[in-house]
């Protein structure tokens, strides 16, 4: 490895980031680990987010920009991945931001136990008030952590410190046609292998749910639902049977809470879609409101479901 090449990368897909990028940007070249460099990947944003990463390129060494067509999150990570020079890699979303000791503690602990991923824990940032939320599986070996993070721990790449060759060594890319869950998705495809995972138990990332009005979380349930299902389909086909065995029930639970929510003609297959779940409801790790929209879906009527949960939606809004 060269001298020049950065202990770590910092990937920031960008757009419409004019009004907060500013803060994020700031937070990562403020860090007290100094060895990093940061790509900003300006998605073809309309707005002057690709100005202000330009603004940045030319007062730090550190910063370089990547301007393409608009693409979705999905290319403009792996636009980022496929100039990374560090020896690990992280990303970064544009309405979060990041605690000052954050590469610092990351790379220390890399380094410490010669890991291939660093798990960390995260705040939960909403208007007023910020929680911790940890993360930390109930074992290191990377199938059990598989699992878990289809359940319970986040799926992101911006808690997880990678190194990048292993992106190369399994031939692991962003897919396009995800722009949702796409990191689960590729974290996933990552931990299908015998990694060495480490986990740090401190928080140094604020996930921002406040800020951006037009976050890609908040787009409508349809297209959450479309997305889930092209997740299931690329989970199916790229997994291992023993592996997608074990999260497919999980997957299918989303698609099947979304569609009873959505309504309109997915109401109409809603039975054969989802009979694998009939039979495994109480298995599931489910709230008792989705228990109970499943339980008369399957025995009375997707619609009157669907009904019961708007009404659920009514008297929670």
């Amino acid at each position: 490895m060269s001298e020049n090449t950065p202990k770590i990368s910092v990937i920031v897909p960008v757009y419409k980031a004019e009004a907060y990028l500013h803060r994020c940007v700031d937070s990562i070249l403020a860090q007290t680990f100094q060895d990093f460099e940061v790509l900003l990947v300006d998605d073809g944003s309309p707005d002057r987010s690709g100005e202000i990463c330009d603004e940045y390129a030319r007062k730090d060494k550190r910063v370089r920009v990547f301007h393409k067509e608009n693409g979705g999150v999905s290319s403009a990570r792996q636009c980022g991945m496929d100039n990374a020079q560090g020896e690990y890699t992280i990303h970064a979303d544009p309405d979060d931001w990041v605690e000052p000791d954050m590469l610092k503690e990351l790379y220390q602990k890399a380094e410490e136990e010669d890991a291939d991923m660093v798990i960390c824990d995260y705040y939960y940032d909403e208007a007023g008030s910020s929680s911790y939320k940890s993360q930390k599986p109930s074992s290191l070996n990377h199938e059990v952590i598989f699992c878990e993070m289809f359940r319970h721990l986040h799926g992101s790449s911006w808690n997880k410190l990678v190194r990048g060759s292993i992106y190369k060594q399994f031939g692991i890319r962003f897919p396009e046609e995800l722009s949702y869950c796409e990191d689960l998705y590729v974290n996933a495809c990552l931990l299908i292998h015998p990694l060495r995972v480490v986990y740090l138990p401190k928080a140094f990332y604020h996930y921002d749910q406040y800020t951006n009005a037009t976050s890609l979380v908040r787009r409508p349930w349809e297209t959450i639902l479309l997305q889930e299902r092209i997740l299931y389909r690329l989970s199916e086909k790229n997994f291992p049977a023993v592996y997608f065995q074990q999260i497919s029930r999980r997957l299918l639970s989303s698609q099947a809470y979304l569609v009873l929510h959505v309504g309109k003609s997915y109401l109409d297959t809603f039975q054969d879609d989802y009979r694998e779940l009939k039979d495994c409801l109480a298995e599931l790790e489910l709230a008792f409101k989705t228990k109970l929209l499943y339980w008369v879906a399957f025995h009375i009527s997707p619609r009157f479901s669907y009904n019961i949960a708007h009404l659920f939606s009514r008297l929670k809004g």
